[in-house]
């Protein structure tokens, strides 16, 4: 024993330490191999399902390039099938750009007015509803069904175009239109005929607006006649709600 201990008190710590060092090392290797060897027993098991799921999506992508390939031909033969086909294209393409152009999808430009309505600047009366001196959403409705009966062809409010499903709305202190809300103040742009000013300030209607709203509260309007105003396409949603794809005849 006590010979033992002398031959370990002869070795260098140098050496005990490098042996120590190779069995932690030796001892993580194995570890890794283990977990090598399990990890790929686990992919070997995976791969066989991946395969096939990769063979029935390259097999549906063929079938559908196939489709594709079969409608490419139907259209073509349907293009060069009969010689009116030229025509009913261009008839069809006709009535698509006035149908665009009936629902407000089109920007417009054309001589016309652009009419400016403000808030009122006057200091409100003792006792009075202060409401009573701002623009509200039924001023800026009276005015543009005005603008309407005037022969106004199109109308745009800040930049919102005016189309039958327009609502107006009053929203706080802003009026939303379409769905925006805009702030004083409200420049209707609107283009018409030769005229179109002379006939909407001489309406009975604007002249029951300016005398109730106008001189009574002052709300400001102003006018201005363009050579090239610019009305701009709705921007907004169209939704149907009676319409149906019509049925193919032979």
């Amino acid at each position: 024993m006590n010979r033992l201990l002398g031959w370990w008190r002869r070795i260098p710590s140098w050496q005990l330490t490098l042996a120590a060092a190779l069995l932690a090392l030796g001892f993580l290797i194995a570890v890794q191999l283990g977990t090598q060897g399990a990890r790929v027993r686990y992919a070997s098991s995976e791969r066989p399902p991946l395969l096939d799921t990769a063979n029935e999506l390259r097999q549906a992508q063929g079938r559908l390039e196939e489709r594709i390939l079969a409608l490419r031909a139907k259209i073509s033969a349907a293009e060069g099938g009969t010689a009116g086909n030229s025509a009913l294209v261009q008839q069809l393409n006709a009535q698509l750009a006035d149908a665009r152009l009936a629902v407000g999808l089109i920007e417009l430009q054309g001589p016309g007015i652009i009419v400016r309505l403000d808030d009122s600047t006057r200091p409100i009366p003792l006792g009075e509803a202060a409401a009573d001196y701002l623009v509200s959403a039924s001023d800026v409705r009276d005015l543009l069904d005005e603008m309407w009966l005037a022969g106004a062809e199109a109308v745009s409010i800040n930049g919102e175009r005016v189309v039958v499903t327009t609502a107006l709305t009053d929203i706080g202190s802003s009026v939303l239109v379409n769905s925006s809300y805009l702030q004083p103040p409200y420049l209707l742009s609107s283009i018409g005929p030769a005229g179109l000013q002379d006939r909407l300030t001489t309406s009975a209607g604007f002249l029951d607006f300016a005398n109730t709203r106008v001189q009574r509260y002052g709300l400001q309007l102003t006018f201005l006649a363009a050579p090239d105003v610019v009305v701009g396409a709705y921007a907004g949603t169209i939704k149907l709600v009676q319409t149906r794809p019509a049925e193919a005849t032979p």
